[in-house]
């Protein structure tokens, strides 16, 4: 009988006091994967030893979750900008010592990857792309940023459009031109990295999916399909045409085995 697909979630380092004490990640992140992608979630520490080579041998699929963290911007060859980062020096150097040479493994082993928020920032600049440190702040665009003021159900609820790319990989896989989702980051995709497409943008301009040319299946989007997934047909279009992809990547690992 053939097992399901193992798919890798970041568990990041969480600050409990004074010291990063926990890694984890949120629930609705692997109720999502879990749910509807037909995979087994599997967390990763941010452990800076691991074999990201072997981890990508042994995975079937990788998705990247959000965080309250940020990409930390020497890896796009930036400088921290505390006047402009919303959680200003809220990094997570072990997630970006994991996940950024991981996502090139995964992409060079053939293997699915999904990525949302930070993960969809992570996946521009692990194949050497930029950021915005602060999208509000540049002229044109409008405030992205999560409304902390509201109740949580509010703040998470969609916001504004993003209009897909004609014949995109998006645009097919939704069947529409434009989509309504939620709004919740600080940051966003500035200078797309070598071989990312870009697959929607805000009204605004702003990036909001992108993905990897010649990938078998390799999206980031910035909104938050994940939340309240049971009620969004599209979120869960998305997760599934994921999960059958990990299913597809499982099977030509072992007809390789074979």
């Amino acid at each position: 009988m053939s097992r399901q697909p193992l798919i890798g979630i970041p568990a990041c380092a969480r600050t409990i006091g004074p010291r990063w004490l926990s890694h984890g990640t949120d629930e609705q992140y692997v109720h999502a994967v879990a749910g509807y992608t037909g995979g087994l979630p599997i967390l990763i520490p941010p452990a800076g030893a691991a074999d990201v080579a072997d981890l990508a041998r042994q995975l079937d699929g990788l998705f990247l979750s959000g965080s309250p963290s940020n990409v930390a911007p020497h890896h796009y060859g930036a400088t921290a900008d505390p006047a402009k980062a919303e959680t200003p020096g809220e990094n997570d150097h072990g997630r970006d010592a994991v996940m950024l040479p991981l996502i090139r493994a995964m992409i060079a082993a053939g293997k699915p990857l999904l990525a949302v928020c930070r993960g969809h920032q992570e996946l521009n600049v692990a194949f050497g792309g930029t950021l915005h440190q602060a999208v509000h702040q540049v002229p044109g665009n409008f405030d992205h940023r999560p409304q902390r003021q509201l109740p949580r159900e509010a703040m998470w609820a969609p916001r504004h459009d993003v209009i897909f790319a004609g014949n995109g990989v998006l645009h097919r896989l939704f069947g529409v031109e434009r989509l309504t989702v939620n709004s919740l980051h600080s940051q966003a995709v500035d200078r797309p990295g070598e071989r990312i497409i870009v697959e929607a943008r805000a009204e605004d301009g702003v990036i909001e999916a992108i993905r990897v040319d010649g990938a078998a299946f390799a999206i980031g989007v910035q909104w938050h399909p994940e939340w309240r997934i049971e009620d969004q047909p599209m979120s869960q279009a998305l997760f599934g045409a994921f999960g059958q992809a990990c299913r597809d990547a499982l099977a030509a690992t072992a007809r390789r085995a074979a």
